[in-house]
């Protein structure tokens, strides 16, 4: 945001990618999957809309979700307040900075600019969330509105967190109340990502080619930008569509369902017009709890293929590795 105020005409040096890493080829696809939440409650269809949730999680690592109970003014006050935040002068965030993962609230720029090699397009504010009593009062106390609007959609997020993943047990064959308590009071981070307009978008990224650690991501989003890769490791633009939300498969739901779904890569672009702001809220088990494949999808056909986990983990490797490269690396091992 700082680069932007001095209205710069090409990208700094720092965030140029190298050509094979640049945004190029991404195709705009109308026919990723949505699904309408509603006819949940419809035990006619409900099968049906369990069928269609296994299938997106198979085919993509993920769907766009629609009459899922949120209401469009909840969205836009997170998105609003979000808004507010950035907008502010650099020196009213500056006590938010931190390189520290481990930190319950923090505030910066590309993924780590201590550690990154290449820059990114983005400015981030990080905070833990769930619950809300627990971490509202670390905060931003500024813009006043702040933890009012985005503790409002954010317990709305976690409700809607809950109900996707009975769908997404049940999609697998498990029963809905499958880690119940251990996803109710599972860990929720909450993304909130600025994408400010830039002078050369070809050059550069938001966010680098990765998948989420957790168990699932739901995205709130107010322009175009987000990119997933398909199975045949095609990239594929995101549409925005008013009052949906995005929801995609992490890590950990790769690993509990032993490699029947996988975690969808993605990423962020960045374009010379507008200034983005997505919201993600992040979810996983507890920091420490470990995450092992289902008893239920380990037989002679599915071996045991992975590896137990933690989120509190996951933390300890991305203090000291490049995460997004090995990650980019290993995922596109995983799908060939």
């Amino acid at each position: 945001m700082t680069l932007t105020k001095e209205e710069l005409t090409c990208v700094p040096k720092r965030y140029i990618l190298p050509p094979s890493l640049r945004p190029n080829g991404a195709e705009y696809n109308t026919c990723l999957p949505i699904v309408d939440l509603s006819y949940l409650q419809h035990p006619l269809v409900r099968p049906q809309i369990i069928q269609e949730v296994h299938l997106a999680c198979k085919k993509f690592g993920f769907f766009q979700v629609v009459n899922h109970g949120i209401p469009m003014s909840v969205m836009k006050d997170a998105i609003d307040a979000a808004s507010e935040f950035f907008n502010l002068p650099t020196e009213e965030k500056r006590h938010l900075l931190s390189s520290n993962v481990h930190d319950p609230v923090r505030y910066g720029t590309s993924l780590n600019h201590v550690k990154d090699k290449v820059y990114f397009w983005r400015d981030f504010l990080k905070h833990y969330a769930n619950p809300t009593s627990t971490w509202l009062d670390f905060w931003p106390s500024n813009p006043t509105a702040y933890k009012k609007k985005m503790g409002n959609y954010t317990v709305a997020a976690q409700k809607l967190q809950e109900e996707l993943m009975e769908v997404i047990f049940e999609s697998l064959g498990l029963n809905s109340n499958y880690l119940h308590e251990d996803i109710a009071e599972g860990s929720q981070v909450m993304a909130v990502n600025c994408y400010p307009a830039c002078p050369e978008p070809d050059l550069t990224l938001g966010l680098p080619p990765h998948t989420d650690y957790g168990m699932l991501t739901i995205i709130l989003q107010n322009h175009l930008g987000l990119q997933i890769m398909d199975r045949d490791e095609k990239w594929h633009s995101v549409p925005l569509i008013e009052g949906a939300l995005i929801v995609q498969l992490g890590d950990q739901m790769e690993v509990l369902s032993n490699g029947r779904y996988k975690s969808v890569l993605h990423r962020a672009t960045v374009n010379s017009e507008k200034k983005r702001i997505s919201i993600a809220s992040l979810h996983s088990l507890a920091l420490g709890k470990k995450v092992r494949p289902a008893s239920e999808l380990v037989n002679e056909q599915h071996i045991l293929s992975y590896k137990e986990g933690s989120f509190s983990d996951f933390l300890d490797f991305i203090s000291g590795e490049d995460i997004v490269e090995a990650k980019y690396i290993d995922k596109l091992k995983i799908n060939s």
